[in-house]
């Protein structure tokens, strides 16, 4: 059998559980909802942005809109689209930088980031090679977008309390809380989106990747990410002004806020029925101390749209930035490069490979191979029963 181990108070007690009965109570009054589905409730006005927001995230782009010079995609849907628009790929983005003798981490070339594009407008002369000075290249796959509206509305003072640097409580467990720019308001805020938790809102991540990942650039980043390209060669590899995103006349929305509504908007995944067995499955997970960074319950604030208010959110993450053992070796914005953000588990029966990297088949493969904070957990893990462990692989499968 497992080792009971006591989960830290962040990740357990009666608010915990109110919010897990309110979830399920909630959950059980809505109507079925499936992987692409906008929030049950939407007025007719949401659900008109809602479909603006997927129009444009299914565009494909070209030249003449504006992609590259370099990119790695040519639609917001090429890197989100399993099981449904807005979910994951197969596939990879790179990232390079330096690593100097004492491990400190720093980009190539400063303020231009560790992002390298794999294709380019022309094919030759304007792609970001990585040149031969980098000692560090990680692949990162593509995160589920689904209920990101409701992980925007989380306060930070809710991530800033769950948060514990210092390992005040000595489980060995020490998130952190990344302090990043919000670019539409220049306000600090506490990241939440991306692998290292990049980016605080929905506007910002969406306007990043629309110019990093397919060259189009906008208000919020309004100069190409081109690496060692003259102005003249620039210039010959990109003739589309800058920025590349404008206001449709007739809706006055750019393609940015497009994104933000379809992504706010997406229902979070369906949960599978809970057996037995996975209920079992979930009594070890707290156990072996899984929940200490797969918070199982977080809630948005108090808003004035009833979607947001006060709603509890089942993503089973703290949102926090750890070390784990499974870090990339690039260091972003807040992050370290051995940090990386708790991966939300919420929809993980959707979501084939695992880990930043894709790396891992399995979601067994993925608990075997976490280390240092997570440590205990793992060894919790390694130690289980047969019985054990399949109730905790039932209880992931249905997440």
């Amino acid at each position: 059998m497992f080792r009971e181990r006591a989960t830290p108070p962040r990740a357990t007690g009666a608010a915990v559980l109110a919010l897990l009965l309110l979830a399920g109570a909630q959950l059980q009054a809505q109507p079925q909802v499936f992987p692409g589905d906008p929030l049950p409730g939407l007025t007719p006005v949401e659900f008109e942005e809602f479909m603006l927001g997927l129009d444009d995230f299914l565009e494909v782009e070209d030249a003449e809109e504006g992609l590259g010079p370099a990119y790695n995609n040519t639609s917001c849907a090429g890197c989100h689209n399993v099981p449904a628009i807005g979910g994951v790929a197969p596939m990879t983005t790179t990232r390079a930088g330096i690593r100097a003798p004492d491990g400190t981490y720093r980009d190539i070339e400063p303020d231009r980031g560790s992002l390298f594009q794999i294709f380019s407008i022309p094919t030759h002369g304007c792609q970001s090679v990585i040149p031969p000075e980098a000692n560090v290249i990680a692949k990162r796959v593509p995160i589920p977008l689904f209920g990101a509206g409701l992980v925007e509305a989380i306060p930070d003072a809710v991530l800033e309390r769950l948060a514990d640097p210092g390992d005040l409580d000595r489980d060995g467990v020490s998130g952190r809380a990344p302090i990043v720019l919000d670019l539409a308001t220049g306000e600090p805020r506490v990241g939440r989106f991306g692998w290292k938790s990049q980016r605080a809102t929905l506007l910002d991540f969406g306007a990043d990747a629309y110019r990093n990942e397919m060259g189009i650039t906008n208000d919020l980043f309004p100069a190409e990410l081109t690496f060692r390209l003259t102005a003249r060669q620039l210039e010959l590899c990109d003739a589309t002004p800058d920025p590349e995103d404008f206001a449709e006349p007739s809706t006055g929305r750019r393609g940015i806020d497009n994104f933000e509504s379809f992504m706010r908007l997406l229902a979070p995944p369906p949960r599978a029925p809970i057996t037995p067995l996975v209920a079992a499955g979930r009594r070890v997970f707290d156990a072996i101390g899984c929940a200490a960074c797969h918070v199982p319950v977080l809630a948005t604030g108090p808003s004035s749209n009833p979607l947001f208010d006060r709603r509890p959110v089942p993503l089973f993450s703290d949102l926090l930035l750890h070390d784990v053992g499974t870090g990339d070796g690039i260091g972003q914005a807040g992050a370290e490069p051995g940090e990386i953000r708790t991966p939300p588990l919420w929809g993980l029966r959707f979501r084939r490979p695992l880990l930043h990297d894709g790396s891992a088949a399995t979601a067994m493969e993925a608990v075997g191979r976490h280390a240092n904070e997570a440590v205990l957990a793992r060894e919790g893990f390694e130690r289980l029963s047969p019985a054990d462990r399949d109730a905790l692989g039932a209880f992931l499968d249905s997440l």
